[in-house]
């Protein structure tokens, strides 16, 4: 027997081992797919998963080495999710053991992690047990409340069961360097069941969505407007789902929400929350995945890589903002959650529900063929109305640091009514360019066809496409002009221009720099929510669920973008974010004000946008797409190169080209090789390739003999490649 195994490698193939040879003939026959192996690949050691064992091999008798050790004593993967991850593979046309890599927490890809049937936990020490230990705490009072706990319950109990009680690992670590406590391995817990609390009332549309979604399995758009108590009804869905047993996958598209919708979870369904996302340390992740395999967690919330989640009785997926372009790996293994939420949900017989007030056109696309359900809701829930939209004309106008004098006036209202005010700029930074006024040249990245962005905290240059930071230069490095000027307008300027302008008010910046450090976004959540006047300046960060109930009056700065963009999506992301950012006004009592600047305040789409709504624009641009032949009324898939040498890329896909119009015979549109929008970033040169067909099966059924054609090709190991099914950026 062979094992044949899927490795963590970008090779689209299995690999065939020999079994270890200290393991006898009948344990081998007894292995099962998704056990954990260890190998050695070339002089490097692996944790590959076992897919199958073979009774013959490709691989010549002197060639097959025999694997390390088996692993696991049963499997760690799930028979259904391996299932899953292998369709995701087939799709996607990407290596199986890539896939898996991005599947399994990182503890479980080392060789020497073998205990995974326990979890890390505390018992009390002779100290902690002493009569004095508490008194010798003085006013540590998180160590304290820890250590009562564990001496009233007066039993080890594990890391995460002391999280979920809301203790901090921080007193954990405090009570071991006192030698109070001491770590140990226990029996995996058994979690905790969920609380539930008292509902809310829902009102008419909210009973008819609700009852859309339990109809039956399948996939339902929830399409309400922002504020309509979209996220009521995912609890009333959520809680019938729980009191059936089964378990609940909640995705969110940035970090930045776990905090407060898990706090919104806990409140409604008490500690038996549990979080997945790139920021868990990896114990914590490790933990959450096991428990969700095994049905021990209730409800796990994550962002899209937590799809891949395996979870024992899954009833129920939730993607919340499902239009989110977050929800879409651009890199590596370049899969849709969304997407494969919907996949999921039909191979384990589970509901999926996406909700948002802007859904993509793709979702509004299988809504029209019959492939989803829709539920809508267009009334704001409780007395809340939707805010008054209006154009601010800024031609002919003078611009503060890029505010009108309307938009000026209409903040100053708003702070002196007792609100908060949000300021909307999609571009962090101080500004996007610095330029000589004498010559003409501007600061631009050596790595990218892009400028850098001018950062003033701390005063740098820094190019947003490769991340390279340079120093800012007091003369201009052509014609050595002190005559240097900051052209543009960014998160950072927008900041100091408010401040100057409203000294005795608290100015929140909210966008990737402010936020990186850990629970940043957490506090400043915190400050906007305690209901003082501020005004709150940042990204589409802001436009991402939030809930601010003080907020009267949004300023958007510049509605411009997407209006003439070169992506065929712009328009969509255009409407998207400026529905989304508008929504955040006027969420409680108080009518909120939206202002949107704009150079063309008549533009046809924009106006289309305002006085008929989201879901007539979305109409007209799908009518449109269809008559260009278009995604989602064509498939598409890119495959994209790049290299050090500029004219390798395009050599490269134009060999491809001629395999790709030899296998497609007619059938499909190859349109390329063309350089990337932006033809060199990181140093590299890009070039693409655009694929389409009528429709998915004609698209699979080439990518199936077109990937592997090329794979072989010799200038594929002198540059970068990847193919990307469905993509939404084509920059």
């Amino acid at each position: 027997m062979f094992l044949r195994l899927a490795l963590p490698t970008p090779l689209r193939r299995l690999f065939d081992y020999a079994p270890p040879a200290d393991v006898a003939e009948e344990d081998v026959a007894s292995l099962r797919p998704g056990q954990r192996i260890a190998v050695l690949f070339g002089p490097r050691p692996m944790v590959g998963i076992l897919i199958e064992l073979a009774s013959h091999t490709e691989v010549p008798a002197d060639k097959i080495k025999p694997a390390v050790a088996i692993l696991d004593s049963a499997p760690v993967v799930p028979d259904r999710s391996l299932n899953f991850y292998q369709w995701a593979a087939h799709y996607y046309h990407h290596a199986l053991g890539d896939v898996l890599q991005n599947a399994l927490p990182s503890w479980l890809r080392h060789a020497d992690r073998r205990d995974i049937d326990t979890c890390a936990g505390w018992q009390l020490s002779d100290a902690g047990r002493s009569e004095q230990a508490l008194e010798s705490l003085g006013k540590a009072y998180k160590q304290i409340a820890l250590l009562q706990y564990l001496q009233t319950y007066n039993k080890p109990l594990s890391d995460q069961q002391l999280v979920l009680l809301g203790h901090k690992r921080s007193a954990m670590n405090a009570l071991h360097e006192k030698g109070m406590i001491n770590p140990c391995r226990l029996p995996l817990d058994s979690g905790l069941a969920p609380e539930f609390s008292p509902s809310l009332s829902l009102n008419d549309e909210q009973s008819t969505a609700l009852n859309t979604i339990q109809a039956s399995t399948g996939c339902t758009l929830l399409a309400g407007i922002t504020g309509s108590g979209k996220t009521e009804v995912y609890l009333q869905a959520i809680e019938a789902v729980l009191r059936q047993g089964k378990q609940v996958l909640v995705l969110i598209p940035e970090i930045g929400l776990t905090p407060q919708t898990t706090a919104r979870f806990e409140q409604r369904y008490g500690r038996c929350v549990r979080v997945l996302h790139s920021a868990c340390s990896d114990g914590d992740r490790l933990d959450t995945w096991l428990a969700a395999r095994d049905g021990r967690a209730a409800i796990v919330i994550g962002t899209r890589s937590a799809i891949f989640t395996p979870m024992a009785k899954l009833g129920l997926i939730v993607i919340d903002e499902e239009h989110d372009a977050s929800f879409k790996q651009q890199d590596g293994f370049r899969y849709s959650a969304r997407d494969l939420a919907v996949v999921r949900g039909d191979m384990e017989g589970a509901s999926v529900v996406l909700g948002s007030a802007t859904p993509s056109f793709e979702s509004l696309a299988n809504v029209a063929n019959g492939r989803y359900r829709i539920a809508k809701l267009t009334q704001r829930a409780g007395d809340a109305h939707p805010p008054l939209v209006e154009t601010v004309d800024l031609r002919h106008q003078p611009l503060n640091n890029g505010l009108s004098e309307v938009g000026i006036r209409a903040i100053r209202d708003c702070l002196q009514r007792g609100q908060q005010a949000l300021v909307f700029i999609n571009r962090r930074g101080y500004a996007p360019v610095l330029m000589c006024h004498d010559c003409g040249w501007y600061a631009h990245c050596d790595h990218c066809d892009a400028r850098m962005t001018v950062h003033m905290r701390p005063a740098h240059m820094h190019c947003h496409h490769c991340y390279a930071r340079a120093g800012l230069p007091n003369r201009c490095p052509s014609c050595r002009s002190p005559q240097m000027v900051l052209i543009g307008q960014g998160t950072e300027r927008s900041e100091e221009a408010l401040q100057g302008l409203f000294p005795d008010i608290e100015v929140l910046r909210i966008d990737r720099d402010t936020t990186s450090r850990k629970d940043a976004m957490r506090e400043i959540i915190d400050r906007v929510n305690d209901g003082q006047p501020r005004i709150l300046v940042g990204t589409q960060m802001l436009a991402k669920g939030h809930h601010f109930p003080k907020l009267g009056v949004v300023l958007i700065l510049d509605a411009d973008g997407g209006l003439f963009s070169a992506d065929f999506r712009g328009p969509e992301k255009m409407a998207q974010l400026l529905i989304q950012v508008a929504g955040r006004a006027g969420r409680e009592q108080q009518r909120g004000i939206v202002l949107i600047q704009t150079h063309h305040p008549d533009h046809p789409q924009l106006q289309l946008l305002l006085q008929k709504g989201y879901f007539h624009f979305a109409s007209a641009q799908l009518t449109l797409r269809e008559h260009m032949g278009l995604p989602p009324y064509r498939a598409m898939a890119m495959l994209r190169a790049d290299a050090n040498n500029p004219q390798a890329p395009e050599q490269f896909l134009q060999q491809v080209l001629d395999i790709g119009q030899h296998i497609a015979a007619g059938q499909l549109q190859l349109i390329g090789p063309l350089p990337s929008p932006m033809p060199k970033r990181a140093g590299k040169f890009r070039a693409q390739l655009v694929i389409q067909a009528a429709h998915k099966g004609v698209l699979k059924a080439f990518l199936n003999h077109f990937i592997p054609a090329i794979e072989p090709l010799r200038g594929a190991a002198q540059l970068n490649w990847s193919l990307d099914v469905d993509p939404i950026d084509m920059f």
